[in-house]
């Protein structure tokens, strides 16, 4: 079974939505503004972009190697994607973003383009600035890890096996859920479960395609390293990383409720339309809920939980959000103004971000001050939806969104750069600590970076070490 393609009254002007690629435009130079001006953050992008610097340095790109030895944690589409900058000779930063960056436009012009055909120019519009102006969407797209490329492949191969009735793109689909797998190893097969069973006629050219896309690389991995890679690379990493404990990222089971609704920033109150009984008139919409559904209770079945895991949601959910909204009518003003008013509180989240990537958001402090400016671009879009000139108002949201992050941009980086990355640090004293070893008080996630700028890893201290990195009022300093 294939859904039905057609939303009431939609596609006979599918090439007017192919005008509004002004959409994708704008987002090229709001992605890419100031991409490199903050330093790896976090233990996940210097051990991805450590990696794919020694797979281009190397040539070998069947085993990842992180800092000399064999790193099975993740597959290696991303590490070969830096490679490929490291290859372009883009400098650290740049090389490692900059594909993510790349793969993030592509999916969206694609989701853009199958949105107008399957539904309507005006709902592809809607969906697709949901999903590219939202906090979760626009994070995950700018920073060297595995979720974003997993998730544009996964929901690029889900779009096509919904509504795509030619049996030859399964094999499309079947590639692309080949490169999810490669990008973040089995979880895009547990997701893909539902989609697999109403495909019928392309399942087993969607196999075909699958498996020759991730199949070399695992038996390649197999058998240059023996059982210790399926040791680490499956049992520790899939099996122990949903059943155990161990790994240390376990949250409560409601934990992504919250998470979603922070990713969907700041069309959050968008999420008060899956109580309009309207919204579930459409066959696909009601399968894309059931499908969130499926999803979500997967996630949260599972022992550790990490932010990233739930960014496969997003473009189902930008989906039914931008269907709903469609169908409010002359209440669509209420909710687009509702959606712009949320930029008020831009100013304090942009305050409170480095020190919530330091100590967590339950830690960070809170400020009081209130973006009143952006309130300008909700009254403003209210009164274009009040006009019935609803192109007009969703564009208004979108500039506002636009400023928004610009301004967060511009007031977060430096101190990013200064207090979360240990780039800054590196450039002042690479000289005296490229001698030092690393004192025990340094954080973990420093330590990768350290080992990152450093181009090699530095020694943990012993007692008589006279030159130590160690961590200081919340800073590293060489003592």
């Amino acid at each position: 079974m294939i859904l039905a393609r057609r939303f009431p009254a939609a596609t006979e002007h599918y090439t007017e939505g192919l005008s509004r690629s002004w959409l994708i435009l704008l987002l090229i130079p709001l992605y890419l503004f100031d991409l490199g001006a903050v330093g790896f953050i976090g233990p996940d992008e210097p051990r991805y972009a450590s990696i794919g610097r020694a797979m281009a340095a190397t040539h070998d790109f069947i085993t990842p190697r992180l800092d000399q030895h064999a790193w099975f944690e993740k597959p290696p589409l991303l590490y070969w994607m830096v490679a490929l900058g490291r290859l372009a000779h883009l400098s650290d930063e740049w090389a490692a973003r900059l594909p993510v960056v790349l793969v993030s436009l592509l999916f969206l012009a694609f989701f853009m383009k199958t949105m107008a055909r399957e539904f309507s120019p005006r709902i592809a519009l809607s969906a697709t600035a949901i999903l590219a102006t939202s906090a979760g969407w626009i994070a995950y797209s700018s920073v060297a890890v595995t979720d974003l490329p997993m998730t544009a492949a996964f929901s690029a191969a889900m779009l096509i096996a919904m509504f795509d009735t030619r049996r030859e793109q399964g094999y499309v689909a079947g590639v692309l859920l080949g490169l999810a797998i490669l990008a973040k190893a089995f979880v895009p097969l547990v997701l893909f479960l539902p989609l697999f069973l109403i495909s019928r006629g392309k399942r087993m050219t969607m196999l075909a395609g699958c498996i020759a896309v991730a199949a070399p690389w695992h038996l390649a991995a197999w058998a240059r390293n023996g059982p210790a890679f399926w040791q680490d690379y499956f049992w520790k990493q899939q099996v122990l990383r949903f059943f155990s404990p161990s790994l240390e990222h376990t949250q409560s089971f409601w934990y992504y409720l919250p998470v979603l609704l922070a990713g969907l920033f700041p069309w959050t109150p968008l999420v008060g339309l899956l109580t309009r009984s309207k919204t579930y008139a459409d066959v696909r919409v009601r399968f894309l809920i059931g499908w969130l559904i499926y999803a979500l209770v997967f996630f949260s079945a599972a022992r550790n939980k990490l932010p990233g895991y739930a960014l496969p949601l997003l473009p189902a959910l930008a989906i039914v959000l931008g269907a709903a909204l469609e169908q409010t009518g002359v209440k669509r003003k209420w909710w687009l103004a509702s959606s712009a008013l949320m930029l008020i509180a831009l100013p304090a989240v942009a305050a409170a971000l480095p020190d919530a990537l330091l100590a967590g958001l339950r830690r960070a402090p809170l400020h009081p001050a209130l973006g009143i400016a952006f309130a300008i671009f909700a009254g403003a879009a209210w009164w274009f939806a009040w006009r019935e000139r609803p192109n007009l108002a969703l564009a208004t949201v979108i500039a506002g969104i636009a400023i928004g992050l610009v301004y967060v941009k511009v007031r977060t980086f430096p101190a990013l750069d200064d207090r979360v990355s240990v780039r800054a640090f590196w450039r002042a004293h690479a000289s005296e600590a490229s001698h030092a070893c690393i004192d025990e008080s340094v954080r973990r996630e420093w330590i990768y970076g350290l080992n990152y700028y450093a181009a090699r890893p530095l020694p943990a201290c012993a007692s008589a070490d006279p030159v130590r990195i160690r961590e200081s009022g919340g800073k590293l300093v060489v003592q």
